[in-house]
């Protein structure tokens, strides 16, 4: 049996959709059901929702074998599995983003201070260019940051932007593009080459034809 874990919400809904595609089909699956573990019509695969964060820890102790889950997740949590597929959905920014007036802070040399969800992701950015920060982490709104005098400037992910505009914020900086993708065990996939291979290869087709 292939265990996969899924990122609760969007995420998990979509990749259910492709893997029916595929003829993976699984029951009970809902928002208002509070079931976590799940297990495919043929009895071949079986699926865990979890929390996004705990995804890649799921995948790397082998306790699943396939993890679906967004790009910064895998940036943030920097776990030993192997991404293998860009899913294609779920697609955002991780930006730095604050008053248009923080581009000087950015630039003159000085310590920035950052409000952030993603300590790992804006300390690593701002390391590989060579500016020194002060990480500020937040688990709620970031964006109250620089509104309150916290920070001069936040790390966070961008959809549309409305939150941003809405508090007369904008993206200063670019870090990466984000989307879903299919994260594997690496012992797994050695041990289960065929049927892992097999899911990715079938994932990878479907994507293929939705972008073409």
């Amino acid at each position: 049996m292939i265990t996969f874990a899924l990122s609760k919400g969007r995420l998990a809904n979509s990749i259910l959709d492709l893997l029916s595609q595929m003829d993976i089909h699984v029951l009970d699956v809902h928002e208002s059901s509070r079931k976590l573990v799940f297990v495919s019509q043929d009895q071949k695969y079986r699926f865990f929702l979890a929390k996004p964060s705990d995804v890649p820890t799921y995948v790397d102790y082998g306790i699943a074998d396939i993890g679906v889950v967004g790009k910064d997740t895998i940036l943030e949590e920097n776990r030993d599995i192997s991404e293998v597929l860009d899913l294609g959905f779920g697609k955002c920014k991780m930006c730095v983003c604050g008053f248009s007036k923080a581009k000087s802070v950015l630039t003159n040399g000085e310590k920035i201070r950052v409000a952030t969800k993603y300590p790992n992701i804006a300390k690593t950015y701002f390391e590989l260019t060579n500016r020194s920060v002060e990480i500020i982490k937040l688990n709620g709104s970031v964006e109250l940051g620089p509104l309150v005098g916290l920070s001069d400037v936040i790390v966070d992910i961008v959809e549309s932007g409305k939150t941003l505009r809405e508090n007369g914020l904008e993206i200063l900086e670019e870090i990466e593009t984000l989307s879903a993708r299919l994260i594997v065990n690496n012992a797994c996939l050695k041990i289960k080459y065929k049927e892992i291979n097999e899911i990715i290869d079938g994932l990878e087709q479907l994507v293929g034809e939705k972008n073409d």
